[in-house]
């Protein structure tokens, strides 16, 4: 599959963001062993939703939660397999950070897996504290000011 990378955000429970689940489900739960239960999925609601695609095709998704203090927290970023190391990931990183700035947002903090960590050091995404589980595996705090 070739073509341009096309980032945008979507509604929650569309097709789109139905089909986000899935990869979510492919890429991140499954490997751990983990799903989704309703209530995970329902609390999805009030948070920001953003798509990847190839033509019709979507091949990555972040999220973003809003903090009590009004920090974005972006969370559960996926990228098909097949389409890892394209600068797809990146490409939706950067639409998703546009977006927060051009909404007033001024900081965005995640959760790293490990294996990421450098991912999101080259997007300049700074470390802070020391490594703690989540999910089973280790992680890292990180943020960024935009």
């Amino acid at each position: 599959m070739t073509g341009e990378i096309v980032c945008k955000q979507i509604v929650f429970d569309s097709e789109i963001q139905r089909e986000s689940i899935a990869l979510r489900r492919e890429v991140l739960r499954r490997p751990l062993g983990l799903d989704f239960n309703p209530d995970e999925l329902a609390s999805e609601k009030d948070q920001f939703h953003f798509a990847a695609c190839i033509g019709k095709n979507l091949v990555a998704v972040l999220l973003f939660r809003l903090s009590e203090t009004g920090i974005l927290k972006m969370r559960q970023v996926a990228v098909k397999p097949d389409f890892q190391n394209m600068q797809i990931g990146r490409t939706l990183v950067l639409f998703s950070e546009k977006w927060a700035k051009d909404n007033g947002y001024r900081r965005i903090e995640l959760h790293a897996r490990e294996t990421a960590i450098d991912f999101y050091k080259r997007m300049q995404y700074q470390i802070t504290g020391s490594v703690f589980e989540e999910v089973g595996i280790p992680h890292r705090a990180m943020f960024k000011n935009i």
